[in-house]
């Protein structure tokens, strides 16, 4: 038989509760708390202090310029985020349902996966259900991961680093990420042959952001040849800026291969016959562990695995 006898019912924790904890972590400042949550400020301290009474923990330090989230606070705003978010997400699907629409999906994926698995994946859905609503954010893995904790997507295609917490997580690999050189078609050293490092090592090169892995082993690959890494370098991994300066100027950039042949086939850029040993760790699909899937997520989930056995040669379970 399920307990009822939970600690929030004995609280009488109020949803305006929730609302006033996130108010209070992005303004830093109960008078504008209150005003964003539309209540008078005696309200807001109120709601405030009957919550850290219950809980018996102060959750802000009271500073004279404003207020600061405890650790407990930090803890209890983590999960009134969570707890808003799926409160959204359940209004959202009942106003679908009652429109006759199925629900909607949320997916998060890094950029490899956001252009060879996603579209077919997502293809394979609205051909399923086209009333199905469908949002696809393509960001780094730290920053997908973040919203996947917040409650703002449902299933990632991403990697786990070592930092991650992983303790409520799925993780279900897909592939490796290879990296490749790219240049403008026409390129001078598109004609050299046995091309190596050493004949690149002068050239300028596009990089990845200082910090990242794949910089981090785009340097250590030269240091491994006893050459010093390139210091004729742009850094960024705006595909849109990486793909036209190319094609305006002899640089080199680095990229997933993926990515690369995709532009390639394009015209867009041509890829330089040298090996590239800086490759990506694994990414895989992501779920939360503590949450149920929607019948919408379950649909993505069922045409992501799908899709990656034509896309990757990966066969995965489908529930």
């Amino acid at each position: 038989m399920t307990n009822y006898n939970h600690w929030f019912i004995r609280a009488r924790l109020k949803t305006r509760q929730l609302l006033l904890l996130v108010a209070l972590a992005e303004e830093g400042n109960i008078h504008r708390a209150a005003q964003v949550l539309n209540m008078t400020q005696p309200a807001a301290s109120k709601l405030l202090k009957d919550l850290e009474d219950v809980l018996e923990v102060p959750l802000f330090d009271r500073l004279p310029r404003g207020m600061r989230p405890t650790w407990y606070g930090e803890t209890m705003i983590r999960h009134a985020r969570v707890a808003l978010a799926s409160l959204n997400q359940a209004h959202d699907e009942l106003t679908a349902l009652k429109a006759g629409r199925f629900g909607q999906v949320s997916v998060g994926a890094i950029t490899a996966p956001g252009l060879t698995l996603m579209p077919p994946a997502v293809a394979m859905v609205k051909r399923e259900q086209p009333d199905l609503r469908v949002s696809l954010e393509i960001e780094t893995s730290p920053v997908l991961i973040e919203r996947l904790e917040q409650g703002k997507l449902d299933i990632l295609v991403a990697r786990l680093f070592a930092e991650h917490d992983k303790s409520q997580l799925r993780y279900e690999a897909l592939t490796e990420e290879p990296v490749c050189a790219l240049v403008r078609p026409g390129h001078p050293l598109l004609g050299v042959s046995g091309l190596t490092l050493r004949d690149v090592v002068s050239a300028g090169w596009i990089v990845p952001p200082a910090g990242s892995v794949l910089r981090h082993r785009f340097e250590l690959m030269f240091q491994e040849e006893g050459l010093a890494p390139p210091t004729n370098t742009i850094e960024s991994s705006a595909l849109l800026f990486i793909t036209r300066m190319l094609q305006q100027s002899d640089m080199v950039a680095v990229l997933a291969t993926d990515v690369a042949r995709y532009y390639a086939a394009h015209g867009i850029v041509s890829l330089l016959p040298l090996d590239m040993p800086c490759h990506m760790d694994a990414f895989g699909i992501i779920t939360r562990t503590d949450r149920l899937l929607s019948p919408a997520a379950k649909v993505m989930m069922k045409a992501l695995k799908t899709a990656s056995m034509s896309v990757y040669g990966r066969k995965l379970e489908i529930d």
